[in-house]
């Protein structure tokens, strides 16, 4: 059994939600998924449109096996607490195999490339952040 990490609102869930599902369960082979989902209140502490109740049920309806609430904590904050609450509260689980995001960029290639600057900066980059 490998399972996925999706982190979500889901606010609503729509097509584009269920094809990312689809299309990351195919591509890391995953036959079971979790998904961190905000509660009430979203990202930059926005309301949801619809209850947490009618979207987890959509989730689960649409293909996600579990899905837990990202505490109120991280999904009213910045993209960065938020990412940081939901990616901990998956390792917490002790479950996930794989993570899968969506991205509008489109090429993984340039997501891989700045990633690995961040993930180990190099002295130039650094440098050039002090300017």
């Amino acid at each position: 059994m490998k399972v996925l990490g999706i982190v979500a609102e889901y606010n609503p869930f729509h097509n584009g939600h269920l094809y990312h599902l689809e299309e990351s369960k195919k591509k890391s082979g995953c036959t079971h998924t979790v998904a961190i989902m905000s509660g009430s209140f979203l990202q930059r502490g926005e309301p949801a449109l619809v209850d947490k109740w009618t979207r987890a049920h959509a989730a689960v309806k649409n293909g996600i096996d579990l899905v837990v609430e990202l505490p109120y904590a991280y999904s009213c904050q910045s993209a960065e607490i938020f990412a940081y609450g939901a990616i901990r509260t998956l390792d917490e689980t002790k479950s996930v195999d794989y993570i899968a995001f969506g991205s509008e960029a489109g090429d993984m290639s340039k997501l891989s490339a700045a990633a690995k600057i961040l993930a180990d900066e190099p002295e130039a980059f650094k440098a050039n952040l002090k300017k």
